[in-house]
């Protein structure tokens, strides 16, 4: 059995730990994120590679300067997240200064210990589970990785190219921008084949990540308010006598003979289903099974008796008596 000590080490690393989906999104990122690091400083000579890279980080900062006040929000402790969950250095990761990214590690440490925590079943069973966030997660990272690659990529085989409009960097992030948006201005395009094929690889990437927002947008805001209708359809009453009492049943009953003339058999089953509104209701407010029966045997047996109270009364009042 786990000490006391353990067991609050593992409450508090499962409150750290934020949608599984969410937080794979978040160590992927800075996974990502460090690689361009890597990517810089081997290519510090290209130009245009080291803007791309530049936006992209700047992209990075603003993501990881809002997960940070996410968590430190939602977090238990603020200041046990700031100075034992290492907020601190998720602070100076996400300022735009590189020679600080390098803190991006203590993150994507910070998430494989958090998920270590759940096991690869655990996370697998969530993931499919939670469908919805787990299917957006994954599209804007796929929107991440086509932005930052495919502007690396369409700008490799259309700046040489003749005729070519895609020249700088500058060219190819708006190009990719937009493709992704499918906006598609026209202003900037591909003119060799393999320029085109990237292309339409964005297009189809952006349509799967903007259709997806739009469903998740609707289901955020279009499922509370079905998940109100229903349970206020579930919890509306039937419709049915409100006032109805035994004795309103049983004075009615005698004296339906003298104003209706209807069959003793008849009156008899009228008084039976005058007494099931009142046996529906009363049923609706039992305790248990065993009040309820005896509840429904004494209606029945007052039934019985009333409508041998209304045969007694025609038999009196036929003819020849």
């Amino acid at each position: 059995m786990p000490s006391s000590r353990a067991k609050r080490r593992i409450q508090r690393q499962r409150s750290e730990l934020k949608n599984t989906a969410y937080e794979i999104f978040i160590g992927l990122l800075s996974i990502l994120s460090i690689a361009n690091l890597v990517l810089m400083y081997l290519f510090h000579a290209e130009e245009s590679l080291q803007l791309i890279l530049s936006v992209m980080n700047a992209l990075f900062s603003a993501i990881f300067l809002a997960d940070f006040i996410y968590r430190i929000s939602t977090a238990p402790s603020a200041s046990g997240y700031f100075f034992r969950g290492f907020g601190w250095a998720d602070l100076l990761a996400s300022l735009p200064f590189a020679e600080l990214k390098v803190l991006r590690l203590f993150r994507v440490l910070r998430v494989i210990r958090l998920l270590r925590e759940l096991g690869l079943r655990t996370i697998w069973r969530t993931l499919i589970h939670d469908r919805a966030n787990s299917t957006l997660m994954t599209l804007l990272l796929l929107g991440v990785l086509v932005l930052q690659f495919g502007s690396i990529s369409i700008l490799a085989v259309e700046e040489d190219a003749e005729g070519a409009n895609i020249t700088s960097a500058s060219d190819a992030i708006w190009y990719t921008i937009v493709t992704i948006s499918t906006v598609g201005y026209g202003d900037q395009y591909p003119v060799t084949n393999p320029g085109r094929l990237i292309g339409a690889l964005i297009i189809i990437v952006g349509v799967g990540i903007f259709g997806t927002f739009t469903g998740y947008l609707a289901n955020l805001f279009l499922g509370p308010q079905k998940a109100a209708e229903a349970a206020d359809a579930a919890l509306e009453p039937e419709t049915a006598p409100a006032d109805a009492t035994v004795d309103d049943v049983a004075g009615g009953a005698v004296a339906a003979p003298v104003d209706t003339g209807t069959t003793a058999a008849g009156d008899a089953d009228a008084v039976v289903d005058e007494t099931e509104p009142v046996a529906a209701r009363e049923a609706a407010g039992a305790a248990s099974p065993a009040e309820l029966s005896a509840r429904l045997e004494a209606l029945i047996a007052q039934s019985e008796e009333t409508a041998a109270e209304l045969r007694r009364l025609l038999a009196d009042a036929a003819p020849g008596r």
